[in-house]
């Protein structure tokens, strides 16, 4: 067996929970392998909304391992809250193992994120305040605190010297904090993150792999936020491509099969960065609407915009994208004439790529396409869906040359549908 990888191919917020939630049964194992609580993983099953920051999104499943890989960054403020809450439903959840090598980030990692975003003013990068940046700047100084440390004699000590120098770097910023409150919080979390199996993923990656057992790495947030090939520097702080999967669970190139690629019917964007379909105007606002558009993570409303194929194919191509699915379809119904993005003017020179340039100047030339008024959301196949919505399906997956395997018309798993 090798291991399956699902990951959005936008600017985050695609419906990546909901597809892990809907496929789980298929795999043995369910593992995260960048990112950390800046991801909102947003699953919806008997009525009930269920958001995810740290742990997979295959923990409802019962007999399914669940895996945070080396490659996330731990709060363990923030997963101890999501345990507590997952404790209240009073389900059979599937087991849940943390690498060794991941991350943690401390209190102070979070107060530099705020103090580094709040002395950008006007140009502020849009960042969820979670300590993401400053953690991995640590991980990549050589400077980090990883869970297996929790358990190192000489652990608050080297706490305490990576707080200490954080203070130092604070003194830099006009910012005022209260230090002590959090860190009472942080260390009593501790505790719940002890509860939990620590193991050398890696090896645990690899030997599952031999004894055929079936993997699905789940990524967070999009393609358009890499840290190297997203729109910098309004990114995320890790590889949110499929190259993050090698790296953030330890599986080879050559280990890798499936790539399951999700994307939106439309496009959003949470905080700031280029956009270049952005719509500000009544279309813009409807879909924000009807689409619930707020961060899972911030509650931030989020930018809406049509669908665009230029930074779709782009994505496909960076993430060896095997099969796409697409989700909330169902926020198109309404809409007399819905446009489709496929190339740019670049100061009058007509290009079908993300240049590195400034983003911001680029202007979309649309195609038009027939809309549907049917409300998607009640139909129970794709079946019963208008002729407009399959013409939309066949016009995409003809210029993305990969086949579209699932259709989602609104947030419970059953209203997902396989093509």
């Amino acid at each position: 067996m090798k291991v399956d990888v699902l990951l959005g191919l936008q600017w985050g917020d695609e419906g990546k929970g909901k597809i892990v939630d809907v496929l789980t049964n298929n795999y043995d194992i369910i593992a995260r392998f960048q990112g950390g609580p800046n991801a909102g993983h947003t699953l919806e099953f008997d009525g009930i909304k269920h958001v995810l920051h740290t742990i997979p999104s295959g923990i409802f499943h019962k007999g399914i391992i669940n895996l945070i890989g080396n490659g996330v960054v731990i709060d363990p403020v923030i997963f101890e809250n999501e345990i507590k809450s997952i404790n209240k439903l009073n389900l059979e959840i599937s087991e849940l193992y943390i690498s060794k090598k991941a991350h943690l980030i401390l209190p102070t990692h979070k107060l530099l994120d705020a103090a580094s975003e709040h002395a950008k003013g006007k140009h502020k990068i849009g960042s969820t305040l979670k300590g993401i940046g400053p953690t991995y700047m640590d991980k990549t100084g050589r400077n980090g605190l990883r869970v297996g440390d929790l358990n190192a004699k000489d652990f608050k000590e080297k706490y305490n010297k990576l707080k200490n120098k954080h203070i130092q770097l604070l003194k830099f910023y006009d910012f005022n904090y209260k230090l002590e409150e959090l860190e009472q919080d942080w260390f009593n979390s501790l505790e719940t993150l002890k509860d939990f199996k620590h193991i050398d993923s890696e090896h645990f990656i690899h030997k599952s792999i031999k004894e055929g057992k079936k993997i699905l790495a789940e990524g967070a947030q999009g393609t358009l936020l890499d840290i190297d090939f997203g729109s910098y520097p309004f990114v995320t702080s890790s590889n949110t491509i499929t190259a993050g999967a090698c790296t953030g669970l330890g599986v080879a190139p050559n280990q890798i099969s499936d790539v399951f690629g999700i994307f939106k019917a439309y496009c959003t964007r949470v905080g700031s960065g280029p956009f270049p379909t952005e719509l500000d105007d009544e279309i813009g606002k409807h879909l924000g609407k009807v689409g619930n558009e707020f961060g899972a993570t911030t509650g931030r409303a989020r930018r809406c915009g049509w669908i665009d194929l230029p930074a779709l194919k782009y994505a496909i191509n960076i993430n060896g994208v095997t099969q796409l699915m697409m989700m909330k379809s169902d926020v198109l119904s309404g809409i007399d004439k819905i446009k489709v993005c496929t190339h740019y003017l670049n100061n009058n020179n007509e290009i079908d790529y993300l240049p590195f340039e400034d983003n911001n100047n680029l202007k979309p030339v649309y195609k038009e396409l027939k809309g549907w008024k049917m409300n998607l959301m009640s139909i129970k196949g794709l079946s019963e869906a208008p002729k407009e919505v399959h013409d939309y399906i066949k016009y995409l997956e003809n210029e993305l040359q990969i086949p579209i395997k699932i259709i989602s018309v609104g947030p419970d798993r059953k209203q997902t549908f396989f093509r």
